[in-house]
């Protein structure tokens, strides 16, 4: 039996509104928390968790092309950083430092070392005893963002800090 095109076009104008209802409808929880991460709470975690630090504090810190000097946005990131680590002593970090894929693999495995010693100096330099902070170059070879433009190399110059 063929449906005609004016109810075949109905049929498919109803079909939408029902999936558009239906999406709706799940993107809206009662009750939900109006902040955080599903039910962790305000800031995106129980005070002290690694969740809070990645959410509220933030774990990585951006760098020009070839330089490991911090810019203010940095700094001011790891000002927050060091703020958590000395409130929440328990915890030891790890700080990763990342190149983009231009350069030589040694080339960029020591401009990871040098952002990360920079990261380590300076956290260290706001009262974070350095006995809980270690270090690790992975230069090119874990990227983010993988394209051959500035919106991922940009992604890509980083220095990463894992808490353990």
């Amino acid at each position: 039996m063929a449906i005609s095109a004016p109810l075949n076009t109905a049929l498919r104008a109803f079909a939408m509104l029902l999936f558009v209802v239906a999406i709706a409808a799940c993107s809206r929880t009662p009750n939900a928390m109006p902040t955080g991460v599903g039910n962790l709470g305000p800031g995106g975690g129980a005070p002290g968790s690694q969740q809070e630090f990645l959410v509220s504090v933030g774990d990585r810190v951006f760098f020009e092309t070839d330089s490991s000097n911090l810019t203010p946005t940095a700094m001011a990131t790891l000002d927050k950083q060091a703020a958590w680590l000395n409130q929440y002593s328990n915890y030891r970090i790890m700080i990763e430092g990342h190149a983009d894929e231009r350069g030589t693999r040694e080339y960029n495995i020591a401009l990871g070392a040098r952002r990360a010693s920079i990261v380590v100096n300076y956290l260290t330099s706001k009262g974070v005893n350095g006995q809980r902070i270690t270090s690790q170059s992975f230069g090119k070879e874990r990227p983010v963002a993988i394209c051959n433009d500035i919106s991922c190399w940009s992604q890509n110059r980083r220095a990463v800090t894992v808490v353990q």
